[in-house]
């Protein structure tokens, strides 16, 4: 597989040398005409840009012929966007901005037309990672729940599992340098696994996504951005630095970049390291450290016709699994049970443009191996206890999983006036593989073909999208165990395939309100897990059974959002409807196997409802003032009229923030007040238990300064500033009765080199 990888990647590179064209110009302000320095200028499609000099001059280079999106933006000014034919040789483009409260609006990634945030048919949240920072995560997947209608499922601070409208596990499929996450994110108590230095920007995708992605993307998909290269002619560097008083953490990281005229080389470190956190009463959750290094690099090359862009992760980490309190100290290392987790992601994304059209293809190659290592109860006598823990000492993994996964994504993009369309090809082979004395899933072979067709239609004052892709998935598992125990698991073959399709209409109702509507269906081969497992989940405490005979889950969901801007206000209402047909569960059987309760997977279907409402008000002529508001709420029931689990409670946050941003000046500065309101959880599962309301308090101030002469970004930020003793509904420790972290006041430094 390696060597078919390389193959690939080889044969894209370029055999000759097109001449350049270039974009030239100069920015200004529509009110004074005064130049405009270090605004951006960006062409999405060909991830190409540049800023402005103190002349508001700018040239962009290595363009080739044809139409391409031009975006300029700026802090404090309205955002740009519009196509633009690049001709042979120098093309000239002037531009002034027009000043604007509203937030700079961002060109979307995750979709595949790279289009603003306001012209997007399919309505995605973005948040950079600056932004979740501020609000004081210990992590990543902590700090996207700050995200309307995203939540996490965590055992702990240090593994959480995204949350999207009530969907997680492998409904949500996540993305990193442009290829999907695979590392046996089908367990509760497998996080996230990636950290987040070296990420821009987060992106979500809310409901079905099967049409771009395939199969798990049935409840959407977390997009994370990569750290884009340095401009043409720059190189720069950085060092950063928090720390988390409730778990006496640290997280650090460093970055180089640099950038020629056609290469571009960037790489950047980081290590993080937590105790136990702390409960609202003082209690320290025993078991739940963690330690985490990651390593990020990227090399690129660009010139007018082609470019490629090589990126390798690697991230290594060892997490606690609590189960209950206990020893209490501050100790890093952790105790039985935990993980040793390591992951390599290699990503090639190549383009070729041409006069009229374009190809894009990206492949990646994920290695995840996952250790686990449990507490083994030996019945020797007082008198052999020093030789019990040396054989615990010499005890290997008890799980002991390999996942190497090889996917590809291959699209044509032809250029027909108007109208932008997309045919594609994606697939993966993946393969699991057991090395530990315990086995919950089997030897398997998976592998995924797509194909899809997909168009972007642009109106005076509307856009219509539409999409049809049809998939096929194969699972091939050994068989394992003796025949006749227990645990025996038989082997596996099993296909499944489905036909997806998706229509959105965006269109704007008046100069200031906006509609959307999007119809969409989405499916879900089951997983490995669901299919085949047979054993204990230490972390969940229970076993689970596996179930062959369960099917595809097939969905279909309506979104229907409005929203209103103006200068100094603006509101949105996102409501949605997702029937879900034959949704995968798992049930109770009221058995045990040694004291641990059995589970099996069902089927039934079922229906998720809701949606997020909010506004954001900056009222003139104090513009530096900022009140947000936001409401989410989904709900989930079967068939048979009971509760889905694990579904978020009811949330309301409200934020009061002042900032100020002085237009050519080197510093900004910012402060909020936050309030959220989780709200009593009733519509429980059978197994679950309902869970109070609560309401967290946060604080925080933030900016740049300067330390002889040197610009420093600093935030200090205070999480559940009043010590809230508190559960939240998707803790996985909540059956243990073990509360979320209390006071946290985390200290951040960005230092540029």
């Amino acid at each position: 597989m390696k060597q078919l990888y390389f193959s690939m990647l080889f044969a894209l590179i370029p055999l000759s040398i097109f001449a350049q064209n270039t974009i030239t110009g100069t920015i200004t302000d529509a009110d004074s005409g005064a130049p405009l320095e270090q605004v951006s200028v960006y062409i999405p499609q060909l991830e190409n840009g540049t800023v402005t000099d103190e002349t508001g001059h700018f040239t962009l280079k290595n363009l080739p012929e044809g139409n391409y999106k031009l975006v300029i933006s700026y802090i404090g000014f309205e955002t740009y966007s519009a196509t633009f034919e690049i001709a042979s040789g120098t093309n000239n483009f002037d531009y002034q901005m027009v000043a604007s409260a509203i937030e700079m609006d961002e060109v979307v990634l995750s979709t595949p037309f790279h289009k603003l945030q306001r012209e997007n048919v399919m309505k995605v949240e973005q948040k950079s990672m600056e932004e979740l920072k501020q609000q004081g995560g210990i992590t990543l997947s902590e700090g996207i729940t700050n995200i309307p209608g995203v939540s996490s499922v965590s055992t702990g601070v240090g593994i959480g599992k995204p949350v999207i409208r009530g969907l997680s596990f492998n409904r949500v499929l996540v993305y990193t340098q442009g290829v999907r996450l695979e590392n046996q994110q089908y367990g509760g108590e497998h996080g996230l696994g990636i950290n987040d230095a070296g990420i821009s920007s987060v992106e979500v995708i809310k409901g079905p996504a099967s049409l771009l992605y395939g199969s798990d993307a049935l409840g959407g998909v977390l997009y994370l951005n990569p750290e884009k290269f340095e401009t043409s002619g720059e190189t720069s560097g950085d060092v950063n630095m928090r720390y988390f008083t409730n778990t006496l953490g640290y997280n650090a990281n460093a970055g180089f970049k640099t950038s020629g005229e056609k290469l571009k080389f960037l790489v950047r470190g980081a290590y993080a390291s937590n105790a136990d956190y702390e409960t609202g009463n003082g209690t320290s959750v025993t078991n739940s450290r963690f330690n985490e290094a990651d390593l990020k690099t990227g090399l690129a090359y660009q010139a007018s016709k082609f470019k490629t862009e090589l990126r390798y992760n690697y991230n290594a980490s060892e997490l606690g699994i609590p189960e209950e309190i206990g020893v209490q100290n501050n100790d890093r290392e952790p105790l039985e049970p935990y993980q040793e987790l390591s992951t390599h992601i290699i990503s090639s994304k190549n383009s070729f443009f041409f006069k009229k059209s374009s190809l894009d293809a990206t492949f990646g190659y994920t290695i995840n191996n996952r250790k686990e290592f449990e507490e083994h109860h030996h019945e020797e006598e007082e008198g052999e206890v020093h030789e019990e823990e040396e054989h615990e000492e010499e005890e290997g993994a008890a799980l002991d999983m390999r996942l190497s996964t090889f996917n590809y994504n291959i699209q044509f993009n032809p250029h027909w006036g108007k109208m932008t369309t997309i045919f594609g090809i994606q697939g993966m082979h993946q393969k699991n593989e057991n090395f530990g004395e315990e086995v919950l899933v089997p030897d398997a072979i998976t592998n995924d073909f797509g194909v899809l067709a997909t168009s972007h239609i642009h109106f005076d004052k509307s856009d219509l999208q539409l999409g049809l892709r049809y998939d096929i998935r194969s699972l091939n598992g050994e068989a394992s165990g003796i025949e006749g125990d227990e645990e025996y698991i038989p082997a596996l073959d099993k296909n499944f395939s489905s036909f997806n399709a998706a229509v959105g209409y965006r269109m704007d109702l008046t100069q200031n309100i906006m509609g959307r509507l999007n119809l969409a269906t989405g499916f879900r081969a089951p997983n490995l897990s669901e299919l085949s497992s047979n054993g204990l989940h230490s972390g969940a405490n229970r076993v689970e059974i596996g179930n062959q005979d369960l099917d595809s889950e097939q969905n279909f969901q309506i979104d229907l959002a409005f929203e209103y801007a103006n200068k100094h206000v603006e509101a949105y209402v996102n409501t949605f409807y997702n029937i879900v047909n034959d949704y995968i569960y798992l049930e109770p059987k009221g058995e045990f196997r040694d004291l641990d309760p059995v589970y099996d997977f069902q089927q039934q279907n079922a229906i998720l409802y809701g949606g997020e409402f909010g506004f954001h008000l900056h009222p003139h002529p104090i513009d530096w003032l900022h009140l947000e508001s936001s409401y989410d709420i989904v709900f989930g029931e079967l068939d048979d009229n009971t509760n889905l689990p694990l579904i978020p409670a009811n949330r309301w946050t409200n934020t009061f923030r002042v900032e100020w941003k002085k237009r050519n000046q080197d510093y900004k500065c910012y402060a909020f007040v936050t309030v959220q309101t989780n709200f009593d959880q009733n519509k429980v599962a059978e197994f679950e238990t309902p869970t109070s309301r609560y309401n967290l308090f946060n604080i925080g101030v933030g900016g740049d300064m300067k330390i002889f002469n040197q610009k420093v970004g600093y935030s200090i930020t205070g999480n559940n500033i009043f010590d809230k003793d508190y559960i939240s509904h998707l803790s996985r420790l909540k059956a243990d009765g073990i509360s979320n972290i209390g006071r946290n006041i985390s200290l951040n430094l960005s230092v540029p080199l």
